[in-house]
């Protein structure tokens, strides 16, 4: 069985995707649309979205889309619309406090009832530093990986900085918590020093899953130091083995950029059509064709190492359909995919067990 998510962005990930007859440019920062999205993915009994965000506006360029809503805020107006599907919403860690991002993803557990999860992302771009008066800017790649790390620390040690019992509500005491099962994390490194507790409890599923996209490795080693998940790109079956090998320990998704239709012809004309509307590059490998292809494709990544895969939709709505009523059918019938969810939490569709509390029984 593979595990199988979509990457959320925008009208699509081809730049010219809000020009498609079927998109909706006008509704980009409405719920409906962002609802409508996540449900068809559930339809499809899809893992997770990943939803992206940054902080800066992108390119000059007038003829793509520009601007884009919160990603955690996103994600969690629309959970509430789906009961089973997980939500990792990306967090820009170089320029956010963790205290602030473990708060919001926990809250956002709680609004999913245990379907939370945060993608990290680390930035080097002098423009998004400009936004928050970092004086040395750039900073080296290493830096900003063990920053990250870093984060990512301080973040899982919040998240358990209430024990799973902390919360009494004794009406006839008057107890509302057992303060002896709150915690100081006592935090002190290069870039942070939070003392704790959170103000949040202990989220449902004790520890979100936390992902990485990883292209070199610098990236690789924060993965295997502070990730459950970790998105590669490879272009073919042998670099998807050896980046299993290399990775070997987490679950690790190949990321694709797909292109899809019911005839190979049908897709690379859409695809033409766009690309002569706006240029397109990627660093993940291209897809264009049909779903039983791209299944092949995708079974022998998995049969190379790969845990599942990560699709990022070329274009919204009906890249995500063909995945949801086109790739799901097709890896059903061929036995390597669910026909119905197992488990109704994040943590428990990837096969994940709830982590014991690294502070309980200790004393504050």
């Amino acid at each position: 069985m593979v595990h199988l998510a979509v990457a959320l962005e925008g009208a699509g990930w081809h730049p010219a995707a809000w020009r498609e007859p079927d998109a909706r440019p006008d509704a980009l920062f409405r719920p409906r649309y962002w609802g409508d999205l996540v449900v068809e993915a559930e339809r499809g009994l899809l893992d997770f979205v990943t939803i992206e965000d940054s902080l800066g506006p992108g390119t000059d360029r007038t003829d793509r889309v520009r601007g884009r809503l919160d990603a955690v805020l996103v994600a969690s107006r629309v959970a509430p619309l789906t009961r089973h599907i997980g939500f990792l919403p990306t967090a820009i860690v170089t320029h956010t406090e963790p205290f602030h991002l473990s708060k919001a993803i926990a809250t956002l557990d709680y609004v999913s009832q245990g379907r939370a999860g945060v993608r990290v992302r680390i930035t080097s771009s002098p423009e998004d530093a400009a936004h928050f008066g970092r004086r040395e800017f750039p900073v080296p790649l290493p830096d900003l990986v063990e920053e990250a790390g870093d984060w990512v620390e301080v973040v899982r040690r919040l998240w358990d900085s209430w024990e799973d019992d902390a919360e009494i509500r004794d009406v006839a005491t008057g107890r509302f918590i057992d303060r002896d099962k709150l915690h100081y994390i006592d935090f002190t490194g290069r870039f942070f020093s939070v003392k704790g507790p959170s103000i949040t409890p202990r989220p449902p599923q004790g520890q979100p899953p936390v992902a990485v996209l990883s292209h070199v490795a610098e990236v690789h080693r924060l993965a295997a130091r502070s990730a459950d998940l970790v998105f590669v790109t490879p272009h073919d079956v042998e670099e998807a083995g050896a980046l299993a090998r290399e990775l070997d320990g987490l679950l690790v998704f190949g990321d694709v950029v797909v292109f899809l239709d019911e005839t190979e012809q049908a897709a690379r004309d859409r695809k033409a059509r766009l690309d002569d509307r706006a240029e397109f590059t990627s660093d993940a490998l291209v897809f264009t064709g049909t779903p039983a292809r791209l299944a092949d494709q995708l079974l022998a990544w998995r049969d190379a190492g790969l845990s599942g895969f990560r699709l990022r939709p070329g274009a919204l709505p009906h890249d995500l359909t063909a995945i949801t009523r086109g790739l799901v059918p097709e890896l059903q019938q061929r036995g390597a995919f669910r026909r119905e969810y197992e488990a109704t939490t994040l943590r428990g569709l990837l096969g994940l067990e709830r982590p014991a509390n690294r502070y309980a029984g200790a004393t504050r």
